[in-house]
């Protein structure tokens, strides 16, 4: 019997959210065949867009070739934190000169702030904890020191939060000897992301939007000063339409197909544990994430009766008799004292990561744009697709320190990333041998 057997392969997220049928749509056979403003995509970004519009008057359309929030909006592990360009303060300095890195760096925390004002004005019952804070374990001893330096670069270009954390104080935030100390990061936190997709999306349908779903779109093209949308059988005709489908981007939209990296990220959850035990492994409750190449993630469930652990999959297809048994081995390397508890859910999903490893917005053959997050989306996405909509309303507030970064492919790149399983699996050697 292997190991995923017995397991649900699906979102722990779902349980009690709703989720992924929660009745937040409209039958798509019912599309108008003209609509003023169209989104494609419903996950963090589309919705976020969504709502931003409706609340400008604007009508506004969603559609989603899966159920609302079926993407990573709703699979993701809920961990929210400023997520900083990986180039850090020097690379985007040589980059793009001092100005404009410390520009796309205070967007970062923009995004954070955004997300948390969002959540609190609009009353989103989410399970949030806005500032539980977050540990980053170091991998490896080396690590140490290059973390503390990075940090303090983030510190004085944009007066970001930090604390070193020596590994003989690490046990006030984990219960593991594995890491080489830590950094802990006060002002990030955590969320149900399940439920906050679904009450993004509640307050999207509040404010006029309408959502239809499953309805995937087939193309876009120009129609005069108009565009045809295919969807299934069907063309609609938008005004304006924006892209919002990040690491589910498909070939029937080849411009963005083709700069859209798919990683596969996967997540199991334990079965109920007793108190004490969760606080064994998070004594303080804070979600933690890792200095491994590959980037492992986890924290405790809202909750407090479960172990929520990620990190990325070798595969790029879903295969839980995968991905189920290799994060449950990494788990119990971390945590051995969970070497009894169940494993009750598996899942996984895509995120979208860029050539140039920075989110785009914009517009290409008069299409407006908004994905590539890189892993990092809960706030990011949210906010670059509030900027977005501001951008197609033509509002000032739609600025933003990314716009007129080129939105890069490669030669020979078709939205297949063949490669990603070899890569990872050399990032999972050089781990696991510290080199």
């Amino acid at each position: 019997m292997s190991m995923s057997e017995g397991i649900q392969n699906r979102p722990y997220w779902w349980d009690g959210s709703g989720l992924p049928d929660a009745g937040l749509s409209l039958d798509p056979q019912t599309l108008p065949e003209t609509v003023e403003t169209l989104i494609i995509g419903a996950g963090y970004s589309g919705l976020s867009a969504a709502l931003t519009l409706a609340r400008a008057g604007r009508d506004v359309t969603v559609i989603d070739g899966d159920m609302i929030g079926y993407g990573c909006s709703s699979r993701n592990g809920g961990q929210i934190g400023p997520s900083f360009h990986k180039l850090g303060v020097a690379g985007l300095t040589a980059a793009f000169g001092q100005a404009k890195a410390t520009a796309i760096l205070r967007e970062s925390m923009e995004s954070l702030t955004y997300l948390k004002t969002l959540i609190s004005d609009e009353g989103i019952d989410c399970d949030i904890q806005p500032e539980s804070g977050r540990f980053k374990g170091i991998s490896r001893a080396r690590h140490y020191e290059e973390t503390a330096r990075s940090n303090e670069s983030l510190a004085k270009a944009v007066g970001f939060a930090f604390e070193m954390v020596p590994k003989a104080q690490q046990s006030a935030h984990i219960g593991s000897d594995f890491y080489h100390g830590g950094a802990v990061y006060p002002e990030d936190g955590q969320l149900q992301p399940a439920k906050f997709v679904k009450g993004l999306a509640q307050k999207a349908i509040a404010a006029g939007a309408h959502l239809y779903a499953p309805a995937r779109a087939t193309g876009v093209t120009r129609d005069g000063d108009r565009f045809a949308v295919g969807i299934g059988d069907r063309t609609v005709s938008a005004g304006q339409v924006l892209v919002a489908t990040n690491g589910y981007s498909g070939p029937e939209l080849p411009f963005f197909h083709r700069r859209i990296m798919p990683l596969r990220s996967a997540i199991i959850a334990t079965e109920q544990l007793a108190p004490d035990l969760i606080r064994s492994a998070f004594p303080d409750g804070k979600c933690i994430v890792d200095s491994s190449r590959l980037v492992l993630y986890y924290r405790p469930s809202p909750d407090g009766t479960r172990v929520v652990f990620g990190g990325r999959s070798f595969d790029n297809a879903d295969r839980p008799d995968h991905y189920v048994p290799d994060l449950r081995r990494l788990m119990l390397r971390i945590f051995p004292q969970l070497a009894e508890a169940r494993i009750t859910h598996g899942w996984s999903g895509t995120v979208a990561y860029t050539f140039d490893y920075a989110p785009h917005l914009g517009s290409h053959d008069g299409v407006h744009y908004v994905m590539g997050y890189c892993g990092s989306g809960v706030g990011r996405a949210t906010y670059f697709g509030h900027k977005a909509a501001l951008k197609m309303l033509g509002e000032k507030g739609g600025e933003t320190a990314l716009d007129g970064l080129e939105f890069p492919t490669r030669a020979f790149y078709n939205g297949k990333p063949w490669f990603l399983p070899a890569v990872l699996r050399w990032q999972s050697f050089m781990d696991r041998f510290g080199v």
